[in-house]
């Protein structure tokens, strides 16, 4: 026996001097970085000399272990365990490659942390899953790692990642993300997308996208995370598309989406991140530095504006500028010796070239422009310097452009020749007249021609299989594209720049294109074209007195070409009538009568495209006009100003006589909204349709309600209300522009709606009796504000996404509608329900303290409206009225509950610790660390608050005792608070540790 005991003795001693020795070498790495490659040196030495005495690798993994226990048990994270945890895990992976001495070290070193990482102790959890994704990290590809350790340490890893705190969640991500790329991975590539879309903390979702490989499943998720609220989730998603993601492997319109929403990011580091894909990996790398290659990639003849954003900022960038011997004049050839052999000589410029010649253009003249401001500014030598500068950037403009006006109107000559593949590169060859000089006579003589061709040419369009001609483009504005339409005008007005010049030539060209139709002989193309060009004046003027004495006056152009327009068979050509009209109107300083009466003919009796055009040029006339006038211009009487409208009339616009003329046109607007038989297309921006037009012309109503005195503040709630049915319609689902606007427009106008609150507090506030004369209006809440005020707050108190900021934000946005609502006191049912549901609002919104007075001031409203505030509402009844509104059932409401008190401010003085110690459990400090760090802290300062400084002060008698005692006051509520907080969720309650 006694041999054995010394035996045992010895190793006891060897397993302690290993253990001393290794803490020692921690020790040691704490302090910095640069001592770690000397130490894992002299802890190898160490094991190999542990090896060779006979104990193995049995004895030094053990006192390794032990050793390192203190690492798994601080609470406090720190930069120095940090390292002493990254020089433990390079030590583990050096030893795993294939000339390390395979005897099992790594294996049972991980299986060690793999238990580790399933321990109660949460500093445990964190440590252990931090150095173990160090180690994968570390690992070369030759380690030599048994699969079933590796299969061990996956399932581990995957459990981690449900981990309630976001730093253990992150280094399971990081340890998992190696194995994400194989082909049999277990499914940790479908975890990572799920979590994805699930993960509260923008740390993880920023560690799950860099860690997902390139693959088609992978890459939507990327692209959606462009847009996640967090910068560095942004910042890290186009990362990874620069680095995994080549640029042929994204489409056109994913190449185009990320430029658009990178380049106009409100953050600066994404935009560089951004610039840094697209100069360093698309321009560099796949385009050789070419940017019209880069350019082709796309598609600018769709992405316009894209392609534009892309040359800015590599202008601003100073990558892009003129190379020498690049020109606009080498696409130009004159060896022929006739006018046909010379046009044929002439190269054709691709979109992409025409796109980038035009910006360059406009670039060199704004700099120029800019230099020449700064030197009429300056004085001296710097003004010389600036004018320097802005003579040189004039002659390199003027080498660029065209030599003549000659050489330019055959270039886009050409183009136009070429056909409609050619139609964009003509508009940004017409672009760059505003860049030529027409000062010269001669000059001026021949764009004008050239504009007066232009003026003339006919309208693109098709032939179908029976011979039918059709349109090509909107049908409204001259060559079929709004663009180009502005083009020519902005052309014109450089050309023809004289006073009235520019009426007089476009008003000659009109009435020539509008003798065959004032004839009766004109097709539809041609009366097309004749609106078009007629469109393109009336925009481009600022008054009619510029067209009196003109080759055709207002009046003519009303009665003889617009009106007859409107009532042709075609109805392309009515739209385009119906658009002039609108211009003309918006020109006038008194709507005109027949003008109106049109519009509202077309608008009750016209096809749906026709409908929706007329739509719009109603809305824009009241917006412009007022209501009141538009209703003066067809003579219907103006109410009485003391008597206010509290209810839109009712219009069935399907049986509705054109000639009745005694509605007013905000009914008669209104009344769109409710029929149900509109048609229209999802093609397109989908914007032509009734229900957008109205619903963006009322929220702008509503928006700019001070400019419209006539409407009654009772409309705006009925407004109000009617957009907020809009937005909630299925109907209207698939309208993505008419969502925008709503959802923008529900932003902004609670901020600007005080006035219609106050009003709306004093309808609240009427006296019984004339409270009671509403109950003849309606009965039927459910269509009324009543029940959409319900609606709202059950959709509130049923979201089921409330904890992550974009549910928040929802919540917030809706209750911000909801109090807006007015109730009538007849509703006594729907008004004792709604007590219950402001209640339960009050308390998801409590962080919002604005909105918690408005939430208070409708509970006090709706108090005062109910007849019998002690009585309950039969949760019978409270089902009825669910079931009425269409809403699940099963919501217990309890109408007498108290408010919620808006939460007291915390107090700055610091917390008793032995109360704190006695408040919170005795595992709790094990639990206290949201993301791994400062955790188990002495009861002396874990349990303390840090006051703030300008609060530590000594404050006078009267203020201390004032201050006390609204303490005292606030106690309770405070209380509510602090259990409140006990019931959040743990990822809410760790991410509010993690702040303070």
């Amino acid at each position: 026996m006694a041999p054995a005991a010394a035996v045992s003795g010895a190793g006891a001693d060897e397993s302690n001097r290993l253990k001393r020795e290794v803490a020692r070498v921690l020790d040691e790495c704490r302090a910095s970085l640069a001592v770690h490659p000397r130490k894992l040196r002299e802890l190898a030495a160490l094991r190999s000399s542990s090896s060779s005495g006979g104990g193995g690798q049995g004895r030094f993994l053990p006192a390794f272990c032990i050793a390192i226990m203190p690492l798994f048990d601080l609470a406090r994270r720190s930069a120095g365990s940090d390292r002493a945890a990254r020089f433990v895990a390079a030590f583990a992976s050096a030893l795993a490659s294939a000339d390390g001495g395979g005897d099992g070290f790594l294996e049972g070193f991980l299986r060690f942390l793999v238990n580790a990482s399933g321990a109660a102790h949460r500093p445990a959890r964190f440590r252990a899953c931090q150095i173990i994704s160090e180690i994968i990290m570390r690992l070369p590809d030759d380690a030599e790692v048994g699969d079933e350790i590796w299969d061990e340490v996956i399932d581990c890893m995957k459990i981690r990642v449900q981990d309630k705190i976001p730093a253990i969640r992150t280094f399971a991500v990081r340890a998992l993300a190696r194995f994400a790329s194989d082909g049999e991975d277990g499914g940790i590539l479908d975890l990572f997308l799920e979590t994805l879309d699930t993960e509260q903390n923008a740390e993880v979702r920023k560690v799950i996208v860099l860690s997902l490989p390139p693959s088609n499943a992978t890459l939507e998720s990327v692209i959606g995370s462009t847009l996640d609220v967090s910068e560095s989730v942004r910042r890290a998603a186009y990362s990874v598309l620069s680095t995994k993601f080549p640029l042929q492997s994204l489409s056109i319109k994913q190449r185009t989406t990320l430029l658009h929403r990178g380049l106009s990011d409100r953050s600066s580091h994404v935009n560089n991140e951004c610039l840094k894909m697209l100069k360093d990996e698309w321009l560099v790398k796949h385009c050789n530095g070419e940017v019209i290659n880069l350019l082709r990639f796309l598609d600018v003849e769709t992405y316009e504006s894209v392609g534009g954003s892309v040359m800015a900022v590599l202008l601003k960038d100073g990558v892009l500028r003129v190379q020498d011997g690049q020109s606009i004049r080498q696409y130009l050839s004159r060896n022929g010796d006739n006018e046909a052999e010379q046009a044929s000589n002439i190269q054709l410029m691709d979109a992409e070239v025409a796109l980038y010649w035009k910006i360059m253009c406009k670039q060199l003249q704004a700099e120029a422009q800019a230099k020449g401001s700064e030197a009429a500014t300056t004085t001296g030598a710097e003004a010389a310097v600036y004018a320097s500068e802005a003579s040189d950037k004039n002659d390199l403009l003027d080498i660029v452009l065209p030599s003549t006006i000659t050489d330019y109107v055959d270039l886009v000559k050409a183009h136009l020749s070429a056909g409609p593949n050619y139609h964009f590169a003509s508009r940004q060859l017409l672009l760059l007249g505003e860049m030529l000089d027409f000062s010269d006579t001669m000059n001026r003589k021949i764009a004008s021609s050239f504009l007066h061709e232009l003026l003339k040419r006919p309208l693109d369009h098709e032939v179908d299989d029976d011979g039918n001609q059709i349109a090509i483009g909107d049908g409204v504005s001259l060559g079929g594209d709004k663009e180009w339409a502005k083009a020519v005008a902005e052309l014109s007005k450089k050309v023809h720049s004289s006073v009235g010049e520019f009426e007089m030539v476009i008003s000659t060209v009109v009435e020539e294109l509008a003798r065959p139709c004032r004839e009766r002989t004109a097709d539809f193309m041609q009366w097309m074209h004749c609106l078009a060009v007629t469109g393109l004046l009336l925009e481009n003027t600022s008054t009619l007195r510029n067209l009196q004495g003109k080759a055709i006056e207002p009046s003519e152009l009303l009665q003889s070409l617009l009106l007859p327009a409107a009532k042709q068979n075609h109805v392309d050509v009515q739209r385009a009538a119906l658009r002039c009209l609108c211009l003309l109107g918006l020109l006038e300083n008194r709507p005109n009568t027949e003008l109106v009466q049109q519009l509202r003919l077309s608008f009750i009796n016209g096809p749906d495209l026709v409908s929706a055009m007329a739509c719009k040029a109603l809305i824009d006339l009241v917006t412009w006009h007022g209501p009141q006038s538009i209703d003066q211009a067809i003579g219907i009487e103006l109410p009485d100003a003391s008597n206010e409208k509290s209810q839109f009339t009712p219009v069935d616009i399907s049986d509705l006589n054109g000639d009745d003329l005694n509605i007013g046109i905000l009914d008669l607007l209104f009344s769109g909204f409710h029929k149900d038989d509109w048609e229209f297309s999802l093609e397109g921006d989908n914007h032509d349709n009734v229900p957008t037009i109205l619903g963006e012309g009322f929220a702008k109503i509503l928006l700019l309600s001070d400019n419209f005195t006539s409407i009654s503040a009772d409309l705006h709630a009925i407004i109000l209300a009617q957009l907020v049915r809009l937005y909630f319609s299925e109907e209207t689902k698939e309208l993505e522009r008419l969502k925008q606007c709503l959802s923008v427009f529900f932003q902004h106008y609670p901020a600007l709606s005080d006035k219609h609150k106050a009003k709306s507090t004093d309808q609240a506030s009427k006296s019984p009796e004339s409270a009671s004369n509403e109950a003849d209006v309606s009965n039927n809440f459910d269509i009324s504000e009543e029940g959409l005020a319900i609606r709202i707050a059950v959709e509130v108190v049923n979201c089921p996404d409330k904890k992550t900021a974009a549910g928040k934000a929802y919540a917030l946005a809706l209750c911000k509608v909801a109090v807006l609502l007015r109730f009538r006191q007849s509703e006594q049912k729907a008004i004792k329900c709604m007590r219950g549901l402001v209640n339960s609002l009050a308390a998801l919104v409590a962080s919002d303290k604005d909105l918690m007075k408005e939430l208070a001031q409708m509970s006090a409203r709706l108090g005062s409206l109910d007849a019998y505030p002690e009585e309950e509402l039969p949760q019978d009844e409270i089902d009825a009225i669910f079931k009425k509104l269409g809403l699940d059932g099963g919501f217990k409401l309890d109408t007498n509950q108290a408010m919620p008190p808006t939460p007291a401010p915390r107090s700055v003085r610091a917390a008793a610790p032995s109360r704190r110690r006695t408040k919170r459990a005795p595992s709790s400090s094990d639990e206290s660390d949201a993301d791994g760090e400062e955790v188990n802290l002495p009861a002396t300062s874990a349990s303390r608050v840090p006051a703030t400084p300008s609060m530590t002060g000594a404050r006078p008698q009267r203020a201390s005792k004032a201050t006390a005692l609204s303490k005292m006051s606030a106690r309770p509520a405070a209380i509510s608070s602090e259990d409140e907080s006990d019931d959040q969720s743990d990822v809410t309650s760790e991410e509010d540790e993690e702040s303070s």
